[in-house]
């Protein structure tokens, strides 16, 4: 029943009840562990799912750990199986759960949910089934509307439960406490002698979505934009009165439900929605199985709504009752959920006092989400200010919100003002505490010609040329970070990489003793990161730039906590090989040792002689870079690019990139194809690089 740290690759998050967010805290384990490094899984012992339905905790958390297991594998037997023989059941589990748990450093195990498991109890059943995992249980305790002394009893008749089965209750996380609690809460549940951690209510969690309503309720699409409907339905208000009181009732995120013949409270709603004064709604529900008179369908596709109005045939009371009962899941496409849950582990919860606690042993390897966890937890430790010009883009403006709900950075973005704000609305973006500014009608816009004008007037540059200039998004988001107004800059989602670039080589220039602007890729491996350059920016460098290339590229990699062991690569290892392009990358690597003596380097080296231990013995035995290369520079962009993509799709590799490097202050492309997740990873990136101090080594960001 105590609180003593046990020795273990495994955790089990059980509960008592259904309702306590056992996701919530499941997601969050999950990034943790995952931060630590090495092969994290996910195991379902018990799983509700049947034939054709897939268990939605376990399909959100697979796509989120570091092992590449079926699903199939990852759940242990069914609600029957238990049903039918208990005893029985668990030899299963235990046999399903060592299968698993040799493919990896650390499980998480993801108790049952709330249901009748036969007798004895369901929690004192997964008690059981820890104990025989010889697995330490995080509890999780609902705290919604229970005072602290009510939850402090609670907790003591579950740690005798868990007791009485001989497993041991490593942390309590009482979840969903009212916010003005947590403090007492954690205080009063402390006192049983087990860590305590206290996550307040979030009703993003728990709100089912439009698409959810719309599936609940056998609804169609009436109108609107489809991709909203995603959208939390935070309040379900029925439409029965007038609509000077509906209006006044309207609140952020609420589905209003009204008949299909109140034209009057449709075109109401559908009006609010667009005007600047009235909050933003998630939804209309038309119920009663009627449409809208048609001029008043002719009148709402002419206004072209992106709200979603869904109909259904269902009376105003069924309508109703089904809205209020529908729960909202934290599905692994549940972006808004996810970040919230994250956001509330990470806030409320201190990660190295849970680990303590579960004594989870930190693997030498570098696994994908260990290095993007690093990126975000690292960017959040000293947030900087980072500009995004395309700020009426739905992915960068996707982004912006989830940069925001974990705290990476402080945004700025660019466009029409009225315009992004009206879109983050519809996207669910909350976009308080963000500078939206429009460069064509900004205060600065004078300031920043006047500067550049004088930064080109060389090229012949006035203030009039520099002031149209300064209207482009570039030019202007550029300018703010030359002047520190921002600390670096992200773009390229919707621009070309010259329209991003060509600014910051007019402004920001090169730093100091480096005369090549290039760019690396951190290629997330299985076990390792490596960095790649450059792969994006210098079509045939020479030798000085490969040079520089290079020592940019172990610069940027120690930033990133990576050993740097650079590799000069060719088609030939050493002097074995002859021809301009071996003697190119020869001269390269002798300018490396010269300019920076510091930098371990070898070249010319061919790739598997560099990454491969077995190869180099034979190749170049007495390289101390040779079969443990971490940086890989190749001889010129055609290489590069078309090497790591094929490292991408062929192995299943993450990258992240192109990372701009040699440049005075962080400006960095993004691929016009960039998804919501490079973006947020390129922020944060641009963030460390502003920090400007190096992490530490061998074990990803720190």
């Amino acid at each position: 029943m105590g609180a003593d740290t046990v020795e273990s690759r495994s955790i089990y998050l059980a509960s008592a009840e259904g309702d306590t967010g056992k996701s919530t805290i499941a997601l969050g384990l999950l990034s943790l562990l995952s931060a630590r490094g090495g092969r994290v899984g996910v195991f379902r012992p018990i799983s509700r799912a049947t034939a054709g339905e897939r268990d939605y905790i376990l399909d959100l958390l697979m796509h989120r750990d570091s092992v590449d297991l079926p699903y199939e594998d990852r759940i242990g037997i069914t609600y029957d199986q238990v049903h039918d023989d208990p005893e029985a059941a668990i030899g299963e589990i235990v046999a399903r759960f060592h299968a698993v748990e040799a493919s990896c450093d650390t499980v998480l195990i993801v108790g049952s949910d709330y249901t009748d498991v036969g007798n004895p109890s369901e929690l004192s059943y997964n008690a059981r089934i820890a104990a025989n995992l010889s697995a330490p249980i995080i509890l999780a305790i609902k705290g919604s509307g229970r005072s602290a002394v009510e939850l402090r009893g609670i907790a003591d008749l579950l740690l005798a439960e868990i007791s009485a089965a001989h497993a041991t209750t490593a942390a309590i996380v009482v979840n969903r406490s009212e916010p003005e609690l947590l403090a007492v809460n954690k205080r009063e549940v402390g006192k049983t002698g087990v860590p305590t951690w206290c996550l307040p209510e979030n009703p993003v969690l728990f709100a089912p979505t439009m698409g959810e309503l719309k599936q609940a309720l056998g609804a169609h699409m009436y109108s609107g934009d489809e991709a909203l409907l995603d959208r939390e339905a935070l309040n379900v208000m029925a439409g029965g009165m007038t609509v000077e009181h509906i209006l006044e009732r309207l609140s952020d995120g609420m589905v209003v439900i009204t008949p299909a013949d109140r034209s009057d409270v449709l075109l109401a709603l559908v009006n609010a929605n667009t005007a600047q004064s009235f909050p933003r709604l998630s939804g209309i529900i038309l119920n009663g199985g009627l449409r809208p008179h048609p001029m008043i369908e002719a009148l709402v596709k002419g206004l072209k709504p992106t709200l979603p109005i869904i109909a259904c045939g269902h009376g105003t009371y069924e309508t109703a009752r089904t809205a209020a009962h529908t729960r909202g899941r934290v599905r692994r496409d549940s972006v808004r959920k996810i970040d919230a849950a994250l956001a509330l582990m990470e806030r409320h919860i201190d990660p190295e006092a849970l680990l303590k606690v579960l004594d989870v042993r930190a693997p030498s390897v570098v696994t994908p989400q260990m290095f993007e966890y690093g990126l975000v937890a690292r960017a959040r430790s000293q947030p900087k200010h980072i500009v995004l010009p395309e700020g009426n883009e739905d992915r960068i403006l996707r982004a912006a919100g989830h940069l925001l709900r974990r705290d990476v950075a402080r945004l700025t973005l660019l466009g029409p003002t009225d315009r992004i704000h009206t879109r983050a609305q519809e996207l669910g973006v909350d976009l308080n505490g963000v500078d939206v500014i429009d460069p064509a009608s900004s205060e600065l816009l004078d300031e920043f010609a006047a500067q550049y004008a004088e930064i080109r007037k060389h090229r012949g540059m006035d203030v009039e040329r520099a002031a149209e200039m300064m209207h482009d998004v570039s030019y202007f988001g550029t300018m703010m970070v030359h002047t520190g107004i921002a600390d670096g800059m992200v773009s390229g989602a919707v621009h070309t990489t010259a329209h991003t670039i060509r600014p910051a080589f007019e402004i920001i220039k090169t730093k100091p003793g480096v005369n090549t602007v290039s760019s690396v890729f951190f290629m997330c491996l299985a076990d390792k990161v490596l960095a790649y350059g450059d792969c994006a920016v210098v079509p045939d460098p020479t030798a000085e730039q490969l040079a520089d290339i290079a020592i940019s590229s172990a610069h940027t990699a120690a930033q990133f906590g990576i050993e740097a062991k650079v590799a000069m690569l060719s088609y030939s290892t050493g002097e074995s090989g002859s021809g301009a392009d071996v003697d190119k990358v020869r001269v390269a690597t002798d300018l490396v040792r010269k300019r920076a003596p510091e930098i371990l380097v070898e070249g010319p080296i061919q790739y598997d002689a560099a990454v491969e231990p077995s190869v180099a013995a034979t190749k170049m035995p007495k390289s101390p870079v040779a079969g443990q290369a971490t940086v890989l520079v190749f001889p010129d962009l055609n290489t590069g690019n078309n090497t790591y993509k094929a490292v991408q799709r062929s192995a299943n590799a993450v990258a992240i990139g192109p990372v701009l490097q040699g440049l005075n202050k962080p400006i960095n492309d993004l691929s016009r194809g960039a998804l919501v997740s490079d973006i947020v990873n390129t922020v944060a990136i641009t963030a460390i690089q502003a920090q400007g101090e190096p992490a530490g080594t061998a074990e990803g960001p720190a």
